[in-house]
């Protein structure tokens, strides 16, 4: 009998620690498997926030050099119309001092002869006030046969320099004033400019 429970206890411990150990070896296979799962979604996640900060680093990337690009195109804009106003400013100022005393007396006693010879004595010359006042002695002489037939030269004080000729009634002209001169010479030199500033 004394056997009998000493195989019945060693049975137990047999089956005891048979059992303990199929119970831890369960518990650690869960336990590795459940640590697999985290690591693997912990790798998951990794590479998502990897993902979305590589994302956000091109989207990042690409404001900063589409600003950069609307910067740089803004620069060009703003040098360019400091450049057009400085040079829409030198042309006034040059063509307004080219219509000095001396180059009307030369220049437009001619014009107004072959004017009149093909138009008859249906003329009007527009000067600036001040001009006119220092020049009409001048004129009066070297355009005296012009003006007996009809040729007449007027002043116009909003006129700053250059003179305008037209039909006595107006409606058809020929602008030399410095401001449609100086228009006319912008607008052929725009292109040129921004030519010049493509390059």
């Amino acid at each position: 009998m004394e056997i009998q429970v000493q195989e019945l206890i060693d049975r137990i411990k047999k089956d005891g620690v048979k059992a303990a150990t199929d119970e831890a070896n369960k518990i650690k296979a869960e336990a590795s498997a459940e640590a697999q799962r985290i690591v693997e979604a912990a790798k998951k996640e990794a590479d998502s926030l990897i993902e979305r900060a590589k994302q956000d680093a091109d989207r990042s990337e690409k404001a900063g050099t589409a600003a950069l690009e609307q910067a740089s195109r803004n620069l060009v804009l703003a040098f360019k119309d400091e450049i057009q106003a400085l040079l829409d400013k030198v042309i006034k100022s040059n063509v307004g001092g080219a219509y000095n005393d001396d180059t009307l007396k030369s220049a437009l006693p001619e014009l107004i002869k072959k004017w009149a010879e093909k138009q008859g004595d249906d003329i009007s010359v527009v000067l600036p006030e001040g001009e006119l006042s220092r020049l009409q002695g001048f004129f009066n002489e070297k355009l005296k046969a012009e003006l007996s037939k009809g040729v007449e030269l007027k002043s116009n004080r909003k006129l700053a320099s250059g003179f305008r000729i037209s039909n006595k009634e107006g409606s058809v002209y020929y602008d030399f004033s410095s401001e449609a001169v100086a228009k006319q010479l912008s607008a052929y030199l725009n292109p040129k400019l921004a030519e010049l500033l493509k390059k």
